[in-house]
């Protein structure tokens, strides 16, 4: 037997045979249905396999898939985007943070202009570089801008871990870490929610187990399937919430059962209680405060909270979007980005005006990239 290769974890969840197989079995079980089906994808990853493969064009007409709000770049308020623009600009600070969220613009600008007027920022793949950032760069403070869901938590709580251990003094975190189930119940709270059933992101209950969407088909009667990323992943979990819909029944289901099981995590879980709690709320970009939605540093740790210590100069006022952006419609599942007026023109990837279109994971770079726009 030969090495095992990267591609042999995801060609065979690629297979054109088996996705067409799920598309006509979709497709027999849909004729049941007495009406449209509405399903969110909660996770923009989700969307971006929705559209790079184009499933949609695969499903029946009463079959239709929403666009949720699990992106983290694109919930990012522009406020705490400011946070991070206005820490940047301190003399003696390196900001280090994930990916896309260099290029997400606040009422000040992005992370991108910081640098581009002489702040030191950085951005790496895992948080445990920024050891090495602030081991050489003693004199300066080195600050880490956590975002993410229950997938990214575990990292921030494991650089802390090693941050206290190893007696490291100058990194400090502005802690943006929210969780996924408050803004789901947020969605479904909403009178114009035409939400049927969720698509759940497998890379959040790898942590946190799928309990963690028990209530929705409990309380709410609205079924979830914890779905993996791969499009053969995708279209079973279809099959699978059609197949309830079919029996009439609302339950909790896992497809991703490759790495997902009911608890979740525990190790992880407990890195993460040891570290964080619940904040009272974290305002979500288009949504508004969402309780209980977001985490932040223990008390205890205050003395590497960045927020605490830079309290001064960091405001919490809310502050809105651009008019004609329709982010926050869009991560409720209420417009898709064409419907948008600026979509394809005055925004852009390379002239991004709302968070959608700046982040790899928003619904709008989607529909750009894989939409025959480029």
């Amino acid at each position: 037997m030969g090495e095992l290769q990267l591609k042999d974890l995801y060609t065979g969840f690629r297979d054109p045979e088996v996705i067409q197989g799920y598309a006509k079995l979709i497709e027999e079980e849909a004729k049941k249905l007495p009406n449209l089906i509405n399903i969110m994808e909660v996770c923009g990853g989700h969307t971006h396999t929705i559209m790079k493969y184009g499933l949609q064009q695969l499903l029946p007409e009463n079959i239709n898939f929403l666009h949720g709000p699990g992106c983290p770049v694109c919930i990012m308020p522009k406020e705490r985007i400011d946070h991070a623009y206005i820490l940047a600009m301190q003399e003696d600070v390196i900001l280090v943070t994930l990916g896309d969220m260099i290029k997400v613009p606040g009422s000040k600008g992005s992370l991108q202009d910081a640098r581009a007027r002489g702040a030191d920022v950085r951005f790496v793949y895992s948080p445990l570089d920024t050891l090495k950032i602030a081991k050489e760069n003693q004199d300066k403070k080195v600050i880490f801008f956590a975002i993410g869901f229950e997938t990214t938590t575990p990292m921030t709580a494991a650089l802390l871990d090693v941050v206290i251990k190893q007696g490291i003094e100058n990194i400090l975190f502005h802690i943006n870490h929210v969780t996924v189930p408050e803004a789901m119940e947020l969605l479904l709270s909403d009178e114009e929610c035409s939400i049927d059933a969720f698509l759940g992101p497998s890379h959040v209950s790898v942590i946190s187990g799928s309990q963690i969407y028990k209530k929705f088909p409990h309380e709410y009667k609205k079924p979830v399937v914890v779905a993996g990323f791969e499009p053969v992943d995708v279209m079973e979990s279809i099959a699978m919430v059609v197949k309830q819909f079919v029996e009439k029944r609302s339950e909790l289901e896992v497809q991703y059962k490759r790495a997902v099981n009911h608890e979740g995590n525990l190790k992880a879980q407990a890195l993460n209680e040891k570290y964080f709690e619940k904040a009272q709320k974290f305002r979500f970009r288009g949504l508004g405060d969402i309780p209980n939605s977001g985490l932040k540093l223990r008390d205890e740790y205050n003395k590497y909270n960045a927020e605490v210590l830079y309290e001064e100069l960091l405001k919490s006022e809310p502050i809105e979007d651009h008019k004609l952006c329709i982010c926050g419609d869009i991560l409720k599942g209420k417009a898709t980005p064409p419907q948008c007026s600026i979509f394809g023109t005055a925004c852009k990837p390379s002239t991004p005006m709302g968070s959608c279109m700046v982040s790899s994971e928003g619904a709008c770079a989607a529909y750009y990239k894989y939409g025959k726009l480029l």
